[in-house]
């Protein structure tokens, strides 16, 4: 257990998170007397699980440890979100000893008929690696595993019988860490001058960024590339914060029929459109509502890069998007492409270098200041007015939410009503955020939060999730607590499952929730003099936001109330640009 420690502190590691039981006990004892890694109890092994996939997408790596059979089953739904969107994290289950595994004796956790192997091959369908530790041969097949989930930035799982976790190891030189720019020398030069060719003839270039960019540790190599070319640019709900979303060029994030028209408009009818690290799923396109088409222009892939569908085996991402920055900055200034909006209506406030306008040109363009002015004032007067009568909507607590994130806030979304009122909304240089929208297992923000925080302690955390998905994981609000960690949690409570309300069962049975008094439950579950807020109106929302951004030196709970049939505004495009795609079940 020692190397399993020592290499994980190598790669960042300082936290590992469990929960102890008889068979992990005496490794548990190794584990606290180690002095870089920090054990972290949390309340269920399933909240472990999210906890270090947290940690994973903050810091690089993660790791849990647990017990065999009940408590690795409880957190392998944690591991196999990790599996889906590519987090590197470590699965170590403790077990019985060799001698009890080679008796076949029916011990607890088993289910009695001598077969200690039955968890590891259910392991083995979310884990990019995995092995059974064995004497003589545990630290070779450690080093095999690590190097696995570091390359294919996925998780690995090993399964320590406990007297093998407990033996010495020797010591080993350090770990051999791929490199992400390594390529197929002739795959790469074969990429370059396709490119070269595709980006010759475009007029048009947008670029759409995703996950796999961050994962694959490609987000400088991506942003030379916009740098170079000026390009407009977008992102998928899975890939928020992966480009800095102050610059000039940032149009918002996509989603299909779900985003805003300028946004939707200018991905899906580009000349050419460079799609770096993108997976496209039902839920970060709006059902699969997206109008380009996957099989042109360049796609960047983890270890294959296309060009309008031939494809380059062994040209990672970073690689490629160098090769794309060093094409772009050769091209002679005529030949630049365009990088302007296609559509007027995408405008930056920010950018106002053009010529001012002239005549009739003046004229339209002052009427269109003096509207925005007018609407500007209008909804402030309108909420100056009727802000502390009229209830809370979704729309506005987005908007709200959204005005006050701050750079150094990494905000997590749950899924649902949290993560998609809260994604189009553009976020300050310096802010992280943290979402599983392709697994999409509901409740995974709690815990989440913590192995986020503790990750990077000097940030503070923005926790948005709803009623229905708080309900499954909230026991580890105490580990926020124990840890003396002091987010803000902005709950949702819009009595039930409305995301499932809008999409079948206005008001079946099965879309409710129990109601839970929630300013009772930071103090019941250990937090230290929790600061509880409730906003039933936008008036009220606006104080709370503001006490919560001002108070730093404890947990926040601001307790946002909405309409169980109101939903976001991107929910409500999809009803409106696709009605086939989604529908209101009465």
């Amino acid at each position: 257990m020692d190397h399993v420690l020592n290499r994980l502190s190598a790669l960042g590691v300082r936290h590992l998170f469990g929960m102890a039981a008889d068979y992990n006990l005496a490794v548990l004892d190794r584990v606290v007397a180690h002095p870089r890694v920090e054990w972290i109890g949390m309340a269920s092994e399933l909240g472990a699980s999210y906890a270090a996939d947290g940690y994973g997408r903050a810091n690089g790596f993660g790791a849990l440890l647990t017990t065999f059979g009940v408590g690795e089953l409880s957190a392998i739904n944690g591991v196999a979100g990790g599996y889906a969107e590519r987090v590197p994290l470590l699965h170590i289950a403790v077990g019985p000893t060799q001698a009890t595994e080679r008796a076949g004796a029916v011990v607890h956790h088993t289910v009695g008929d001598g077969d200690f192997d039955r968890f590891a091959r259910a392991h083995r369908q979310v884990v990019c690696a995995d092995a059974v530790l064995r004497s003589g041969d545990a630290v070779p097949e450690i080093d095999r595993v690590l190097t696995t989930c570091l390359r294919e930035s996925r998780p690995g799982y090993l399964r320590l019988p406990r007297d093998v976790a407990l033996e010495p190891a020797a010591p080993r030189g350090p770990l051999d860490v791929p490199d992400p720019k390594a390529a197929d020398e002739d795959s790469l030069e074969a990429f370059r001058a396709a490119a070269r060719t595709r980006l010759a003839a475009a007029r048009d270039i947008a670029v759409l960024v995703d996950f796999l960019v961050d994962r694959f540790r490609a987000r400088a190599e991506l942003s030379a590339l916009l740098a170079a070319g000026s390009f407009r640019h977008a992102v998928l709900a899975t890939g928020k914060t992966v480009v800095d979303e102050s610059n000039p060029g940032f149009l918002g994030t996509y989603a299909g029929a779900m985003s805003e028209a300028t946004v939707r408009a200018a991905i899906d009818r580009a000349d050419l459109l460079i799609r770096a690290g993108v997976l496209l799923s039902d839920m970060t396109t709006g059902k699969f509502t997206h109008e380009f088409d996957p099989e042109k222009g360049i796609d960047l892939g983890p270890a294959v890069a296309k060009v309008d569908g031939a494809a380059f085996p062994g040209v990672p991402l970073a690689a490629a998007l160098d090769v794309l920055t060093e094409l772009v900055r050769e091209r002679a200034p005529d030949r630049a492409p365009t990088t302007e909006p296609a559509h007027r209506e995408i405008r930056f406030a920010h950018r106002r270098t053009e010529p001012a306008p002239r005549g009739l040109a003046a004229l339209v363009h002052l009427a269109a200041d003096s509207s925005a002015k007018l609407k500007e004032s209008a909804t402030a007067l309108g909420r100056k007015l009727c802000g502390s009568t009229l209830p809370l909507t979704q729309s506005y607590l987005w908007k709200a939410v959204g005005g006050v994130i701050r750079s150094d806030h990494t905000v997590v979304a749950d899924n649902g009503t949290a993560l998609m009122g809260v994604v189009g909304h553009r976020f300050p240089s310096g802010a992280r955020f943290v979402g599983q929208p392709l697994w999409a297992s509901i409740g995974y923000g709690i815990p989440a939060l913590v192995g986020a925080q503790l990750a990077q302690p000097s940030r503070r955390g923005l926790l948005l999730i709803g009623d229905g998905a708080a309900q499954l994981t909230v026991q580890e609000l105490g580990i926020l607590g124990r840890h003396h960690l002091n987010p803000i949690v902005v709950l949702v409570n819009n009595d039930g499952y409305t995301v499932e309300r809008a999409i079948h069962g206005r008001r079946a049975v099965y879309n409710d929730i129990a109601r839970w008094h929630w300013p009772d439950l930071p103090a019941a579950l250990g937090v230290r003099n929790p600061l509880v807020l409730t906003a039933r109106t936008p008036a009220a929302l606006d104080s709370a936001l503001a006490r919560a951004v001002a108070t730093t030196d404890r947990l926040v709970l601001v307790e946002a109330f909405t309409g169980k049939d109101d939903v976001p505004p991107p929910l409500v495009r999809l009803a409106v640009n696709r009605p086939d795609r989604t529908r209101w079940v009465p």
